[in-house]
């Protein structure tokens, strides 16, 4: 770790910056070891950064792009780029292309989604762009009907696919059921969440030959953080962009850090470069561990408890929280833990209500107060998530599920008793 880099990041921040001057008001003037500063506070830093006023920007912002980094409609989360910073990020990411198998002359199509300040497709394309491997760019999107994609793919005589693997999945439907195969496709690039294995047969079938590769590491609000490694077989396995990108591995329970390989800890993030929106000691809201601490290789696990990701939809506890608390208007729900699964080769979001007193009573009044919970949030969810909807009317994903518990049946962690916000079912 660069330490004059730091110490010169946190003064930059603290000069600049209202919300880090008021965080590190009792940190002391030249520290250069990031283990002595706090974490990041999600609720706190979005709460003090919006779309109109920032108390976390250094400065004005004039020249760059805005992306939309999750939150419901009411309470936006977006992260601000200037123009040098994006640029320098996408040159840096495009380093990373050799190694996921990417050749000369490949001919990309591009089925990240676009628009709505969604920055997967901007991204590709821009990364795309900057690599040093010549490549011929199809801009198809992942809104696109799938019968388009697929005539675009055989017209324009597709070789690489870059998706999420939802999408990848639901085009590899498409295709076995119409025109067979595409065996000219012969690498899949994927990012944004994890891939299953009951995906890949399918894949298998439309897509004959073709090999599954991450094309890297990265968030919206973060920043990139890792790119892939060559020649591994472990689509998990990541090498950090090192030394302008530092993460930190904590015990979830201690906040201690892990250097030791195998052990999970919370991914957390620090941008040496970054300063119109700094990002130091960030959680990114993942689980990982080491597989080569010193070469600084991980292996991502599953996500944390700051957010959910259901397919390529991201959903904030806080915010889940919330829209149970506005739709459960007579006070009927103690408790709420959200669960990821996976099933049928897509995800699905639970929320577990642990039920009060007032839902222990006649059976028919419960079964309806019950149905009247269900009802309000899947009507505030596609009002305040309308991304989630889409994704569930595309097939993408499971409608949202909801499962009512016992307070005594949410799963709590063996060591502290303390209530799991977040559980997930799914095996990575």
């Amino acid at each position: 770790m660069n330490k004059p880099q730091v110490a010169d990041l946190v003064q930059f921040a603290r000069d600049h910056s209202p919300f880090y001057q008021a965080l590190y008001a009792d940190i002391p003037v030249g520290i250069d070891d990031l283990a002595a500063l706090p974490l990041i506070d999600h609720a706190t830093f979005w709460a003090a950064h919006g779309p109109q006023h920032s108390q976390v920007l250094t400065a004005p912002h004039t020249d760059g792009i805005v992306f939309k980094t999750g939150g419901t409609t009411g309470a936006p989360r977006v992260s601000l780029y200037t123009r040098t910073e994006w640029r320098q990020m996408s040159r840096r990411f495009a380093k990373g292309l050799p190694a996921t198998g990417l050749r000369a002359g490949d001919r990309v199509a591009n089925l990240f989604y676009a628009g709505e300040l969604y920055s997967s497709f901007v991204f590709t394309l821009n990364l795309l762009q900057e690599a040093s491997l010549p490549t011929v760019q199809l801009p198809i999107g992942g809104a696109a009907p799938v019968q388009a994609t697929v005539a675009a793919l055989r017209d324009f005589d597709a070789t690489v696919l870059a998706a999420p693997p939802t999408s990848l999945h639901r085009l590899a439907r498409h295709v076995t059921q119409t025109v067979g195969t595409l065996p000219r496709i012969r690498l899949l690039l994927f990012s944004g969440e994890a891939f299953y294995d009951d995906q890949l047969t399918l894949l298998a079938q439309a897509f004959p030959g073709a090999v599954v590769r991450s094309i890297g590491y990265a968030s919206v609000d973060a920043g990139i953080l890792a790119g892939p490694v060559a020649r591994e077989n472990d689509t998990r396995v990541h090498q950090v962009f090192g030394p302008d990108k530092v993460v930190e591995l904590l015990d979830t329970e201690t906040g201690e850090p892990i250097e030791e390989p195998g052990r999970s800890g919370r991914v957390v993030a620090t941008d040496l470069v970054r300063r119109l929106m700094p990002i130091i000691r960030y959680p990114v809201g993942d689980l990982a561990q080491w597989v080569d601490y010193p070469r600084r290789r991980l292996r991502l696990l599953g996500r944390a408890e700051e957010g959910a990701r259901v397919g390529p939809v991201t959903l904030y506890l806080d915010d889940l929280r919330t829209l149970v608390k506005e739709s459960d208007v007579q006070g009927r729900v103690s408790e709420v833990q959200v669960v990821l699964r996976h099933r049928e080769a897509r995800d699905e979001l639970v929320l577990r209500l642990a039920h009060t007193a007032k839902m222990v009573e006649l059976a028919v009044a419960a079964q309806q107060a019950r149905r009247a919970i269900e009802n309000a949030l899947a009507r505030r969810l596609a009002v305040e998530r309308p991304m989630f909807t889409d994704h569930v009317e595309r097939g993408v994903i499971h409608p949202l599920a909801v499962e009512w518990v016992s307070l005594e049946e949410l799963a709590v962690n063996a060591r502290t008793g303390k209530l799991v916000r977040l559980v997930d079912e799914r095996g990575h």
